[in-house]
């Protein structure tokens, strides 16, 4: 199949690629950088946020998927701020994108969601499904990133004449998303939340990829999938597990108020957020299991 990839060149975009291409879809990287090298794609170059640069870029293509999964996250968000223009390619380039795939001719689009849309709150114990409130955070300064993540998914999910599906995935890691992590620890700036932080269920980039493959093929029109490995895991836990693979010392306990004042948005998805989210219905429904199922396989990895 033919495939327009929004975000080729992101943390999940150069796996996914890969991934493709091992099952020979063509794939069309979409980018705003016109020196980007996306190996094994054909490069199209447009801004998403304009709308008529995009559909003049995609003007005499076809494709059978379109797969949304830009952000504008050149390094792991410390503020709020740093998620605004990723707040942006979730709304207004999702819009965007959606008319681009009716030019193309696209029957199906997948979109990037992720798990801290259930709320950046402590969710307890309890294991979260696809069948949980989603989207729904009306307060505090995470409300737009909550806000933006539900939008796409409701383009997305009931676009007339398009399959969309959804892909909630869980907090990324691996690959090119364990090297932030290292070289923050090596540089001595990963602090850990002397309580060790909340619970995350995470996944490994190439996990994340073979999943969104899946979903391609298999994922069921107007369905949203936690795209998650099988443990969750608190902060505490996996940067330490990164600091042994890293070589460095144990990171520095600090209390929350620090943390809290140098990172905010990082605080407040480390330390006032906890959830456990299952992956039962992808690994129903899409014939997909985890490679690695937990952190612990996870962070030893290859990271190429």
């Amino acid at each position: 199949m033919k495939i327009l990839l929004a975000g080729a060149t992101g943390a999940i975009g150069r796996p996914l690629v890969k991934a493709l291409r091992v099952q020979r879809h063509e794939v069309y990287a979409l980018s705003r950088n016109s020196a980007a090298r996306v190996p094994g794609a054909r490069l199209v170059v447009a801004d998403v946020l304009d709308r008529d640069a995009l559909l003049r870029a995609v003007d005499g293509m076809s494709a059978d998927v379109v797969i949304h999964q830009l952000t504008a996250l050149a390094k792991p968000p410390a503020r709020f701020t740093d998620m605004e223009m990723t707040n942006r390619l979730r709304t207004t380039g999702t819009t965007h994108l959606l008319q681009a795939a009716r030019a193309v001719g696209a029957r199906r689009f997948l979109t990037q969601s992720m798990v801290p849309g259930y709320g950046f709150t402590d969710h307890g114990t309890r294991v979260l499904t696809e069948r949980d409130p989603f989207g729904r955070q009306r307060e505090g300064k995470a409300a737009p990133i909550v806000a933006a993540m539900a939008s796409t998914e409701q383009q997305v999910l009931t676009a007339d004449g398009i399959e969309g599906i959804a892909l909630r995935y869980g907090a990324f890691y691996g690959l090119t998303g364990s090297e932030a992590l290292i070289t923050a620890l090596r540089a001595g700036k990963l602090p850990v939340p002397r309580d060790g932080g909340g619970f995350m269920s995470w996944i490994h980039l190439a996990d994340a990829a073979a999943a969104t493959v899946a979903a391609m093929d298999k994922g069921v029109a107007g369905q949203a999938y936690n795209i998650v490995d099988d443990e969750p895991v608190t902060w505490g836990e996996m940067i330490t597990e990164h600091a042994k693979v890293a070589g460095t010392k144990t990171p520095r306990r600090l209390p929350g108020w620090l943390i809290r004042l140098a990172a905010p948005y990082f605080a407040t998805l480390m330390i006032d957020t906890s959830m456990r989210v299952s992956n039962a219905k992808a690994k129903a429904e899409l014939g997909w299991t985890p490679t690695l199922p937990s952190y612990r396989e996870g962070a030893h990895a290859p990271r190429n």
